[in-house]
Protein backbone atom coordinates (compact mmCIF):
# COMPACT_ATOMS: atom_id res chain seq x y z
CA UNK A 1 0.00 0.00 0.00
CA UNK A 2 1.29 3.42 -0.71
CA UNK A 3 1.21 6.57 1.55
CA UNK A 4 2.05 9.91 1.84
CA UNK A 5 4.43 11.10 4.48
CA UNK A 6 2.04 10.97 7.53
CA UNK A 7 3.98 13.47 9.52
CA UNK A 8 2.73 16.02 7.10
CA UNK A 9 -0.81 14.72 6.74
CA UNK A 10 -3.59 15.40 8.90
CA UNK A 11 -6.19 14.56 6.82
CA UNK A 12 -8.30 11.54 7.67
CA UNK A 13 -9.92 10.90 3.75
CA UNK A 14 -8.98 7.38 2.03
CA UNK A 15 -9.70 7.68 -1.72
CA UNK A 16 -10.87 5.33 -3.25
CA UNK A 17 -11.63 3.59 0.46
CA UNK A 18 -10.56 0.01 0.70
CA UNK A 19 -14.28 -0.86 1.72
CA UNK A 20 -15.64 0.33 -1.94
CA UNK A 21 -12.49 -1.35 -3.27
CA UNK A 22 -12.57 -5.04 -1.90
CA UNK A 23 -16.64 -4.51 -3.38
CA UNK A 24 -15.38 -4.23 -6.21
CA UNK A 25 -13.39 -7.16 -6.54
CA UNK A 26 -9.68 -7.57 -8.51
CA UNK A 27 -10.27 -4.41 -10.40
CA UNK A 28 -11.26 -2.54 -7.50
CA UNK A 29 -8.32 -2.98 -5.56
CA UNK A 30 -5.95 -2.56 -8.67
CA UNK A 31 -7.41 1.21 -8.73
CA UNK A 32 -7.01 1.26 -5.20
CA UNK A 33 -3.75 -0.28 -4.90
CA UNK A 34 -2.69 2.08 -7.05
CA UNK A 35 -4.56 5.62 -5.75
CA UNK A 36 -2.26 7.91 -3.80
CA UNK A 37 -3.58 7.39 -0.04
CA UNK A 38 -3.92 9.84 2.57
CA UNK A 39 -3.57 8.16 6.08
CA UNK A 40 -3.88 10.29 9.50
CA UNK A 41 -1.08 10.09 11.41
CA UNK A 42 -2.96 8.37 14.86
CA UNK A 43 -3.98 5.04 12.50
CA UNK A 44 0.23 4.28 12.33
CA UNK A 45 0.88 1.62 14.43
CA UNK A 46 -2.65 0.57 14.62
CA UNK A 47 -5.32 -1.00 12.38
CA UNK A 48 -7.83 1.96 10.97
CA UNK A 49 -11.83 1.24 11.80
CA UNK A 50 -11.29 1.97 8.04
CA UNK A 51 -8.94 -1.22 7.56
CA UNK A 52 -11.05 -3.62 9.71
CA UNK A 53 -12.64 -6.34 7.60
CA UNK A 54 -16.65 -6.38 8.78
CA UNK A 55 -17.94 -9.87 9.02
CA UNK A 56 -21.13 -11.43 9.44
CA UNK A 57 -22.09 -15.00 10.41
CA UNK A 58 -24.78 -17.29 9.15
CA UNK A 59 -25.45 -20.57 10.89
CA UNK A 60 -24.89 -20.58 15.07
CA UNK A 61 -24.29 -24.04 15.45
CA UNK A 62 -21.64 -26.17 16.57
CA UNK A 63 -19.11 -25.12 13.70
CA UNK A 64 -20.21 -21.58 13.87
CA UNK A 65 -18.19 -21.53 17.76
CA UNK A 66 -15.03 -21.96 16.53
CA UNK A 67 -14.93 -19.89 13.99
CA UNK A 68 -16.27 -16.64 15.64
CA UNK A 69 -13.80 -17.80 19.04
CA UNK A 70 -11.31 -17.29 15.87
CA UNK A 71 -12.38 -13.76 14.93
CA UNK A 72 -12.57 -12.66 18.39
CA UNK A 73 -9.95 -10.63 19.43
CA UNK A 74 -8.32 -10.17 15.65
CA UNK A 75 -7.41 -6.49 15.41
CA UNK A 76 -8.01 -6.53 11.77
CA UNK A 77 -11.52 -7.46 11.54
CA UNK A 78 -14.91 -6.96 13.86
CA UNK A 79 -18.28 -9.15 13.65
CA UNK A 80 -21.13 -6.75 12.75
CA UNK A 81 -24.08 -9.36 12.63
CA UNK A 82 -25.48 -13.13 13.33
CA UNK A 83 -28.26 -14.88 11.63
CA UNK A 84 -30.12 -17.60 12.24
CA UNK A 85 -33.36 -19.44 11.97
CA UNK A 86 -33.11 -20.08 15.97
CA UNK A 87 -33.35 -17.07 18.23
CA UNK A 88 -31.94 -18.32 21.17
CA UNK A 89 -28.86 -19.75 19.19
CA UNK A 90 -28.68 -16.07 17.38
CA UNK A 91 -28.87 -14.38 20.55
CA UNK A 92 -26.41 -16.92 22.65
CA UNK A 93 -23.71 -15.79 20.01
CA UNK A 94 -24.77 -12.04 20.38
CA UNK A 95 -24.06 -11.87 23.68
CA UNK A 96 -20.65 -13.45 23.68
CA UNK A 97 -19.42 -11.66 20.53
CA UNK A 98 -20.55 -8.53 22.33
CA UNK A 99 -18.73 -9.57 25.70
CA UNK A 100 -15.69 -10.10 24.27
CA UNK A 101 -15.41 -7.01 22.65
CA UNK A 102 -16.59 -4.91 25.79
CA UNK A 103 -13.66 -6.15 27.26
CA UNK A 104 -11.54 -5.37 25.01
CA UNK A 105 -12.91 -1.67 23.88
CA UNK A 106 -10.65 0.23 21.43
CA UNK A 107 -13.27 3.16 20.87
CA UNK A 108 -16.91 4.17 20.82
CA UNK A 109 -17.14 3.36 17.42
CA UNK A 110 -18.74 -0.15 17.72
CA UNK A 111 -22.38 -0.42 17.95
CA UNK A 112 -22.81 -4.04 18.88
CA UNK A 113 -23.66 -6.97 16.98
CA UNK A 114 -27.34 -7.20 14.70
CA UNK A 115 -29.62 -10.24 15.29
CA UNK A 116 -31.21 -11.38 11.85
CA UNK A 117 -33.50 -14.31 11.16
CA UNK A 118 -32.81 -13.98 7.15
CA UNK A 119 -29.71 -14.22 5.83
CA UNK A 120 -30.89 -12.24 2.89
CA UNK A 121 -31.02 -9.25 5.28
CA UNK A 122 -27.75 -9.64 6.54
CA UNK A 123 -26.22 -9.83 3.05
CA UNK A 124 -27.74 -6.72 2.08
CA UNK A 125 -25.75 -4.73 4.42
CA UNK A 126 -23.13 -2.46 2.87
CA UNK A 127 -21.26 -2.54 5.74
CA UNK A 128 -20.47 -6.25 6.15
CA UNK A 129 -17.25 -7.06 3.75
CA UNK A 130 -17.40 -10.87 4.41
CA UNK A 131 -19.50 -13.52 5.95
CA UNK A 132 -19.02 -17.08 7.20
CA UNK A 133 -21.45 -19.56 6.09
CA UNK A 134 -21.54 -22.11 9.18
CA UNK A 135 -24.94 -23.75 8.30
CA UNK A 136 -25.51 -27.53 7.10
CA UNK A 137 -24.95 -28.21 4.27
CA UNK A 138 -27.86 -28.15 2.42
CA UNK A 139 -28.16 -24.30 2.76
CA UNK A 140 -24.68 -23.92 2.10
CA UNK A 141 -24.50 -22.77 -1.69
CA UNK A 142 -27.66 -20.82 -1.21
CA UNK A 143 -26.35 -18.36 1.64
CA UNK A 144 -22.81 -18.44 0.15
CA UNK A 145 -23.89 -17.29 -3.23
CA UNK A 146 -26.68 -14.60 -2.31
CA UNK A 147 -23.68 -13.15 -0.27
CA UNK A 148 -21.00 -13.15 -3.63
CA UNK A 149 -23.81 -11.50 -5.41
CA UNK A 150 -23.80 -9.17 -2.95
CA UNK A 151 -20.41 -7.90 -3.13
CA UNK A 152 -19.17 -10.16 0.09
CA UNK A 153 -16.58 -12.57 0.06
CA UNK A 154 -16.87 -15.81 1.73
CA UNK A 155 -16.25 -18.58 4.05
CA UNK A 156 -18.14 -21.50 3.97
CA UNK A 157 -17.94 -24.46 5.70
CA UNK A 158 -17.10 -28.08 4.45
CA UNK A 159 -18.71 -29.99 2.04
CA UNK A 160 -18.87 -26.58 -0.07
CA UNK A 161 -22.50 -27.97 -1.43
CA UNK A 162 -24.98 -30.70 -1.42
CA UNK A 163 -24.83 -31.33 -5.20
CA UNK A 164 -22.58 -30.78 -7.87
CA UNK A 165 -24.73 -28.27 -9.56
CA UNK A 166 -24.50 -26.06 -6.53
CA UNK A 167 -20.60 -26.47 -6.68
CA UNK A 168 -20.80 -25.22 -11.04
CA UNK A 169 -23.07 -22.03 -9.43
CA UNK A 170 -20.28 -20.72 -7.21
CA UNK A 171 -17.48 -21.45 -9.01
CA UNK A 172 -19.49 -19.06 -12.19
CA UNK A 173 -20.81 -16.36 -9.55
CA UNK A 174 -17.04 -16.38 -7.53
CA UNK A 175 -15.52 -16.09 -10.89
CA UNK A 176 -17.61 -13.06 -12.21
CA UNK A 177 -18.12 -11.60 -9.65
CA UNK A 178 -14.66 -10.96 -8.96
CA UNK A 179 -15.13 -12.57 -5.14
CA UNK A 180 -13.05 -14.59 -2.94
CA UNK A 181 -14.50 -17.52 -0.75
CA UNK A 182 -12.52 -19.60 1.47
CA UNK A 183 -13.76 -23.78 1.64
CA UNK A 184 -13.23 -24.79 5.59
CA UNK A 185 -10.81 -27.34 4.59
CA UNK A 186 -8.58 -26.40 6.96
CA UNK A 187 -6.29 -29.57 6.70
CA UNK A 188 -5.17 -27.37 3.71
CA UNK A 189 -3.53 -24.78 6.13
CA UNK A 190 -1.28 -27.83 8.11
CA UNK A 191 2.34 -28.24 7.84
CA UNK A 192 2.31 -31.83 8.33
CA UNK A 193 -0.03 -32.34 5.24
CA UNK A 194 1.30 -29.75 3.25
CA UNK A 195 4.39 -32.06 3.78
CA UNK A 196 3.13 -35.06 2.89
CA UNK A 197 0.93 -33.87 -0.30
CA UNK A 198 4.70 -31.94 -1.50
CA UNK A 199 6.38 -35.55 -0.82
CA UNK A 200 3.82 -37.52 -3.03
CA UNK A 201 3.85 -34.37 -5.72
CA UNK A 202 7.63 -34.81 -5.91
CA UNK A 203 7.71 -38.42 -6.55
CA UNK A 204 9.10 -39.36 -3.25
CA UNK A 205 7.55 -42.17 -3.22
CA UNK A 206 8.17 -43.20 -6.55
CA UNK A 207 4.93 -44.71 -8.58
CA UNK A 208 2.10 -44.15 -6.61
CA UNK A 209 0.11 -48.11 -5.73
CA UNK A 210 -2.54 -47.39 -3.37
CA UNK A 211 -4.18 -44.49 -1.51
CA UNK A 212 -6.05 -45.47 1.89
CA UNK A 213 -8.15 -43.42 4.58
CA UNK A 214 -10.90 -44.10 6.94
CA UNK A 215 -14.32 -42.00 7.96
CA UNK A 216 -15.63 -43.94 10.28
CA UNK A 217 -19.39 -45.08 10.15
CA UNK A 218 -22.47 -42.90 11.37
CA UNK A 219 -25.63 -44.60 12.68
CA UNK A 220 -28.13 -45.76 10.40
CA UNK A 221 -31.26 -43.13 10.22
CA UNK A 222 -34.42 -44.71 12.36
CA UNK A 223 -37.56 -43.22 12.38
CA UNK A 224 -38.25 -40.45 14.46
CA UNK A 225 -41.06 -39.39 16.05
CA UNK A 226 -42.61 -35.97 16.00
CA UNK A 227 -42.04 -33.35 18.75
CA UNK A 228 -43.31 -29.92 19.48
CA UNK A 229 -41.64 -27.34 17.49
CA UNK A 230 -39.49 -25.05 20.11
CA UNK A 231 -40.81 -21.54 20.40
CA UNK A 232 -38.43 -18.91 18.68
CA UNK A 233 -37.48 -21.73 15.98
CA UNK A 234 -38.15 -21.33 12.18
CA UNK A 235 -38.16 -25.22 11.14
CA UNK A 236 -40.02 -24.86 7.59
CA UNK A 237 -36.63 -22.41 7.13
CA UNK A 238 -34.38 -24.78 8.40
CA UNK A 239 -35.56 -27.50 5.98
CA UNK A 240 -35.33 -25.46 3.28
CA UNK A 241 -34.86 -26.75 0.32
CA UNK A 242 -34.63 -30.32 1.39
CA UNK A 243 -38.14 -32.59 1.54
CA UNK A 244 -40.38 -31.77 4.51
CA UNK A 245 -40.03 -33.85 7.40
CA UNK A 246 -41.75 -33.32 11.31
CA UNK A 247 -39.47 -31.94 13.75
CA UNK A 248 -37.11 -33.93 16.03
CA UNK A 249 -35.45 -31.93 17.74
CA UNK A 250 -32.44 -35.22 16.43
CA UNK A 251 -32.62 -34.04 13.23
CA UNK A 252 -31.32 -30.92 13.71
CA UNK A 253 -28.85 -31.34 16.11
CA UNK A 254 -24.65 -30.37 14.58
CA UNK A 255 -23.53 -33.31 17.12
CA UNK A 256 -20.54 -34.99 15.11
CA UNK A 257 -22.08 -38.56 16.24
CA UNK A 258 -24.71 -37.86 14.21
CA UNK A 259 -27.53 -35.12 13.68
CA UNK A 260 -28.62 -33.88 10.08
CA UNK A 261 -25.14 -35.52 8.93
CA UNK A 262 -27.10 -38.75 9.37
CA UNK A 263 -29.16 -38.05 6.60
CA UNK A 264 -28.91 -37.89 3.23
CA UNK A 265 -31.86 -35.32 2.73
CA UNK A 266 -28.65 -32.72 4.11
CA UNK A 267 -25.61 -34.01 3.33
CA UNK A 268 -23.42 -36.87 1.61
CA UNK A 269 -23.49 -38.62 5.05
CA UNK A 270 -19.58 -39.56 5.71
CA UNK A 271 -18.09 -38.98 2.63
CA UNK A 272 -19.35 -35.29 2.87
CA UNK A 273 -18.42 -35.24 6.28
CA UNK A 274 -14.79 -36.49 6.90
CA UNK A 275 -14.07 -37.49 3.19
CA UNK A 276 -14.65 -33.77 2.67
CA UNK A 277 -11.50 -33.05 4.44
CA UNK A 278 -9.23 -36.92 3.55
CA UNK A 279 -10.31 -36.59 -0.24
CA UNK A 280 -9.34 -32.34 -0.28
CA UNK A 281 -5.70 -33.22 0.75
CA UNK A 282 -5.67 -36.59 -1.81
CA UNK A 283 -6.99 -34.72 -4.04
CA UNK A 284 -3.67 -31.88 -3.24
CA UNK A 285 -1.26 -34.46 -3.14
CA UNK A 286 -2.11 -35.83 -6.82
CA UNK A 287 -2.30 -32.87 -8.30
CA UNK A 288 -6.05 -32.96 -9.18
CA UNK A 289 -7.30 -29.66 -7.94
CA UNK A 290 -8.90 -28.71 -11.42
CA UNK A 291 -10.19 -32.39 -11.86
CA UNK A 292 -10.99 -35.30 -10.35
CA UNK A 293 -11.49 -39.12 -10.22
CA UNK A 294 -12.83 -41.31 -13.37
CA UNK A 295 -14.59 -44.40 -11.90
CA UNK A 296 -16.49 -44.60 -8.52
CA UNK A 297 -16.89 -47.87 -6.95
CA UNK A 298 -19.24 -48.90 -3.91
CA UNK A 299 -18.60 -51.12 -1.26
CA UNK A 300 -19.44 -54.35 -2.00
CA UNK A 301 -20.30 -54.26 -6.06
CA UNK A 302 -19.26 -57.59 -7.70
CA UNK A 303 -16.98 -58.60 -4.11
CA UNK A 304 -15.19 -54.94 -4.02
CA UNK A 305 -13.88 -55.12 -0.47
CA UNK A 306 -14.31 -50.99 0.05
CA UNK A 307 -15.44 -48.08 -1.31
CA UNK A 308 -13.09 -46.91 -4.46
CA UNK A 309 -12.89 -44.19 -6.26
CA UNK A 310 -9.67 -44.39 -9.49
CA UNK A 311 -7.93 -41.74 -11.32
CA UNK A 312 -7.55 -41.94 -14.88
CA UNK A 313 -3.75 -42.67 -13.69
CA UNK A 314 -4.82 -46.12 -12.24
CA UNK A 315 -4.38 -44.22 -9.11
CA UNK A 316 -6.85 -46.39 -6.51
CA UNK A 317 -8.50 -44.33 -3.48
CA UNK A 318 -9.92 -47.04 -0.85
CA UNK A 319 -12.18 -45.81 1.84
CA UNK A 320 -11.48 -49.07 4.32
CA UNK A 321 -13.67 -50.03 7.29
CA UNK A 322 -10.69 -50.37 10.29
CA UNK A 323 -8.67 -48.56 12.17
CA UNK A 324 -5.42 -47.06 9.90
CA UNK A 325 -2.10 -46.04 11.74
CA UNK A 326 -3.16 -42.18 9.93
CA UNK A 327 -5.88 -40.43 8.53
CA UNK A 328 -4.58 -40.99 5.27
CA UNK A 329 -1.84 -43.40 4.06
CA UNK A 330 0.08 -43.37 0.95
CA UNK A 331 1.80 -46.07 -0.56
CA UNK A 332 4.05 -45.79 -3.37
CA UNK A 333 6.81 -48.15 -5.17
CA UNK A 334 9.75 -46.45 -2.69
CA UNK A 335 7.93 -46.32 0.47
CA UNK A 336 4.64 -45.27 2.30
CA UNK A 337 3.42 -42.09 3.87
CA UNK A 338 1.40 -41.69 6.91
CA UNK A 339 -0.18 -38.07 7.62
CA UNK A 340 -3.02 -36.96 10.37
CA UNK A 341 -4.21 -34.00 12.45
CA UNK A 342 -1.82 -33.15 15.38
CA UNK A 343 0.96 -32.39 13.19
CA UNK A 344 1.40 -36.26 12.83
CA UNK A 345 4.24 -36.92 9.66
CA UNK A 346 5.45 -41.07 9.88
CA UNK A 347 7.28 -42.42 6.83
CA UNK A 348 9.11 -45.21 5.67
CA UNK A 349 11.66 -45.10 4.76
CA UNK A 350 12.11 -43.17 8.35
CA UNK A 351 14.54 -39.82 6.75
CA UNK A 352 11.54 -39.41 4.01
CA UNK A 353 10.18 -37.14 6.98
CA UNK A 354 12.57 -35.39 7.74
CA UNK A 355 14.21 -34.32 4.19
CA UNK A 356 14.07 -30.94 3.03
CA UNK A 357 12.35 -29.83 -0.33
CA UNK A 358 14.99 -29.37 -3.08
CA UNK A 359 14.94 -25.58 -5.06
CA UNK A 360 13.93 -27.39 -7.71
CA UNK A 361 11.21 -29.08 -6.76
CA UNK A 362 7.42 -28.45 -5.92
CA UNK A 363 6.55 -26.19 -3.57
CA UNK A 364 3.14 -26.02 -2.32
CA UNK A 365 0.96 -22.94 -1.56
CA UNK A 366 1.89 -22.63 2.64
CA UNK A 367 -0.49 -21.38 4.91
CA UNK A 368 0.00 -22.30 8.33
CA UNK A 369 -3.59 -20.70 9.42
CA UNK A 370 -6.87 -20.83 7.57
CA UNK A 371 -8.70 -17.86 8.83
CA UNK A 372 -5.32 -15.68 8.44
CA UNK A 373 -5.46 -16.87 4.83
CA UNK A 374 -8.79 -16.09 4.21
CA UNK A 375 -8.56 -12.56 5.71
CA UNK A 376 -5.24 -11.99 3.79
CA UNK A 377 -6.75 -12.88 0.18
CA UNK A 378 -9.78 -10.37 1.25
CA UNK A 379 -7.45 -7.78 1.18
CA UNK A 380 -4.92 -9.01 -1.52
CA UNK A 381 -7.46 -10.52 -3.47
CA UNK A 382 -5.28 -13.46 -4.45
CA UNK A 383 -7.41 -16.54 -4.56
CA UNK A 384 -7.51 -18.64 -0.98
CA UNK A 385 -5.59 -22.46 -0.55
CA UNK A 386 -9.34 -23.67 -0.60
CA UNK A 387 -10.38 -21.68 -3.31
CA UNK A 388 -13.88 -21.99 -4.45
CA UNK A 389 -13.45 -24.31 -6.94
CA UNK A 390 -10.79 -26.67 -5.12
CA UNK A 391 -13.92 -26.61 -2.71
CA UNK A 392 -16.33 -28.00 -5.57
CA UNK A 393 -13.78 -30.55 -6.74
CA UNK A 394 -13.71 -32.22 -3.19
CA UNK A 395 -17.27 -31.91 -2.90
CA UNK A 396 -17.77 -33.61 -6.00
CA UNK A 397 -15.55 -36.12 -5.18
CA UNK A 398 -17.85 -37.06 -1.96
CA UNK A 399 -21.20 -36.09 -3.40
CA UNK A 400 -20.13 -39.27 -6.59
CA UNK A 401 -18.69 -41.80 -3.76
CA UNK A 402 -22.48 -40.94 -2.14
CA UNK A 403 -24.51 -41.65 -5.14
CA UNK A 404 -22.73 -44.64 -6.23
CA UNK A 405 -23.19 -45.96 -2.45
CA UNK A 406 -26.75 -44.66 -2.76
CA UNK A 407 -27.71 -46.66 -6.15
CA UNK A 408 -25.28 -49.67 -5.32
CA UNK A 409 -23.33 -49.94 -8.75
CA UNK A 410 -20.17 -47.83 -10.25
CA UNK A 411 -20.22 -44.78 -12.22
CA UNK A 412 -18.07 -43.48 -14.38
CA UNK A 413 -17.36 -39.82 -14.35
CA UNK A 414 -16.32 -37.67 -17.23
CA UNK A 415 -14.25 -34.83 -14.71
CA UNK A 416 -13.58 -32.20 -17.88
CA UNK A 417 -17.63 -32.11 -19.14
CA UNK A 418 -18.57 -32.59 -15.44
CA UNK A 419 -20.94 -35.37 -16.20
CA UNK A 420 -21.86 -38.46 -15.49
CA UNK A 421 -21.41 -41.21 -18.08
CA UNK A 422 -24.05 -43.30 -19.63
CA UNK A 423 -26.23 -43.47 -16.93
CA UNK A 424 -29.28 -41.43 -16.34
CA UNK A 425 -30.99 -41.81 -13.65
CA UNK A 426 -27.50 -41.45 -11.44
CA UNK A 427 -27.31 -38.11 -13.84
CA UNK A 428 -30.59 -37.13 -12.44
CA UNK A 429 -28.32 -36.36 -8.93
CA UNK A 430 -25.77 -33.95 -9.97
CA UNK A 431 -28.58 -31.67 -9.07
CA UNK A 432 -31.79 -32.40 -6.61
CA UNK A 433 -35.36 -31.04 -6.63
CA UNK A 434 -36.06 -27.92 -4.15
CA UNK A 435 -39.58 -27.66 -1.99
CA UNK A 436 -41.39 -24.35 -2.91
CA UNK A 437 -40.19 -21.66 -1.90
CA UNK A 438 -36.76 -22.76 -1.36
CA UNK A 439 -35.68 -23.01 -5.39
CA UNK A 440 -32.79 -21.02 -5.12
CA UNK A 441 -30.50 -21.81 -8.03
Amino acid sequence: MKTVDSSRSKSSVIFPSRRDAIKQGLAGILAYSAAPLILPSRLFGATAPSNQINLGFVGMGLQCGGHVGAMLGRDNCRILAVCDVWQEKAQKQKDRIETSYGKNKRGGSYKGVDIYHRYEDLVARDDIDAVFVCTPDHWHAAVSNAAMKAGKDVYCEKPLTLTIKEGQVLVETARRYGRILQTGSQQRSNGAFRKAAEMVRNGWLGEITGIRTSLGEFPIVTALPEEKIPEGLDYDRWLGPTPWRPFNLQRMKGDYGGGWRCFYEYGARKNGDWGAHHFDIIQWALGMDHTGPVEFIPKGWNGTQYQTHIYANGVHVERVDEHLKAMIEFTGTKGTIWVSRGDYLETDPVAMASKPLEPGEVHLYASEDHHDDFLNSIVTRQRPIADVEIGHRTATVCHLNAIAERLGRPLRWDPLKEEIIADTAASRWLDRPRRAPYAIL
